[in-house]
Order: C-alpha cells, then sequence, then structure tokens
C-alpha cells in the first residue's frame, strides 16, 4: 500500500481527491464543472490535473464522471478524515467559529500524520461526525433515516442531523447556521414555507430563515408530516 504521509504527493492531489470524494457524498455529479465549482480554479486547470491524476492511477473516467480509484479513494478518505477531527478538536476543544474550524482544519487536513490522528480520536473519545454532523470516514458511524428540511410540512417537527459539505462552501451560510442554532442535535418546528421554497422555522425559541437552496440540503430526523418522499442517508 502506498504511504501517503510521503512528500511526493502534492497537497492538489489530496485537494482533488477530496472534492471528488465529498461531491459524491453529497449526490452531485462529479464532472470537471462541479470539481472546478469547488476548488474555485478554471476548467482547463481541472482537466489538466485530472489527466495528470488518471495517469497515476488515483482516478478513472466514464464518459465526463469521475471516479476515485482504490488508490484515490484511499487518499480521498484519509484526507476527510484528518480534515473533520480537525475540525472537532477545533470547535470541541479549542473553541472555533464553524465557519474558522472549516478554513483551519483545510490546512490541518494535508500535514497530520498517523499518530496525531489516533491521538486526536483518543482525545476527542472517537469522534463519529464532524461539527456538522458528517460521518467520519473509518469510524463508527450509524447512518440514520434522513430527510431534506424542505420535506418537513408546516407544523411538522424535526432535529437537525447533518449540514453537508455543499453547505459548508456557501459563503457566510456556516456562520449563519450556527448563530441561528441550525446545528446538529437541535431540535425545531416548520412554522411557515413561502412560494419560493423559503422556509421559517421555529428553533431554540426563535424563529429562523432558511432560504430553498439550503432547505433542499440540510438533513434531519423528522416526525411523519412532510411534504415529499423520505431521503435516506448514505
Amino acid at each position: 500500500m502506498a504511504d501517503y504521509q510521503t512528500p511526493e504527493f502534492h497537497p492538489a492531489f489530496e485537494e482533488y481527491c477530496e472534492a471528488i470524494w465529498e461531491l459524491k457524498e453529497d449526490d452531485v455529479d462529479v464532472i470537471q464543472a462541479r470539481v472546478a465549482e469547488r476548488l474555485h480554479v478554471s476548467r482547463p486547470a481541472v482537466s489538466e490535473m485530472i489527466k495528470r491524476m488518471q495517469a497515476d492511477g488515483f482516478v478513472s473516467l466514464d464518459g465526463t464522471a469521475i471516479n476515485l480509484t482504490a488508490d484515490g479513494l484511499r487518499l480521498a478518505e484519509q484526507v476527510v478524515r484528518r480534515h473533520r477531527l480537525a475540525e472537532r478538536l477545533l470547535t470541541d476543544i479549542l473553541g472555533l467559529s464553524w465557519a474558522d474550524a472549516h478554513v483551519e482544519a483545510g490546512k490541518w487536513e494535508h500535514v497530520i500524520s498517523e499518530p496525531v490522528e489516533k491521538a486526536i480520536n483518543r482525545l476527542l473519545d472517537n469522534p463519529t461526525t464532524c461539527p456538522h454532523g458528517n460521518p467520519i470516514p473509518g469510524s463508527a458511524y450509524a447512518a440514520p433515516d434522513l430527510v431534506t428540511l424542505s420535506a418537513v410540512a408546516v407544523g411538522g417537527t424535526f432535529e437537525v442531523t447533518r449540514i453537508p459539505e455543499e453547505l459548508e462552501f456557501t459563503p457566510g451560510l456556516l456562520d449563519y447556521l450556527e448563530d441561528a442554532a441550525v446545528q446538529p442535535g437541535h431540535t425545531g418546528e416548520v412554522t411557515a414555507v413561502s412560494p419560493d421554497g423559503t422556509m421559517t422555522v421555529e428553533i431554540d425559541g426563535h424563529h429562523v430563515g432558511i432560504g430553498a437552496f439550503a432547505a433542499d440540503r440540510i438533513l434531519v430526523t423528522a416526525s411523519e408530516t412532510t411534504r415529499e418522499p423520505a431521503r435516506t442517508s448514505a
């Protein structure tokens, strides 16, 4: 098995494998355009990097779809695991905000060694999710049955479970959700839904507006009152 801590693995390879893995986790089509959007790079830059990664055995192509090979998957899961452990450490122990922890963890994920990873796990008592509720690869995470917040009808109650990675990359949204207590473990009730899909929820005694884009992606456990079929999280 390759040693992914050796210097020949440039952080760009790690970033691309991580982005591909997370796009797939969020059920987003893994094509060059989506990778370019996630990493804020040009389409030609993505095309060139994918060619390099394909030659080195990290990705394969199925038409326009990009897939991780076994080596790419191992590297991706290592980087995602270290990112999410770093987020837990930065929020739970050091008290950083969600948004700040997300940015800092993006740096830490490339330099955490295996001994440090194990030490963080011990310190945090083997967490199964990041602060946003997304599973830590290799942990004992057990996926519950989830629906999107947008599936909950007016009067329906819910518990926030996951804020998918796609929302972590939306400018300002993590700060807004954290300030509004739209966080895993918090319960609420849908009080209104506008024609454009914007929802008003009452959570921790406060009314909060959540736009359709976020409501279609925030995952919750809910009462039986839903406006569309339930979604089961992977």
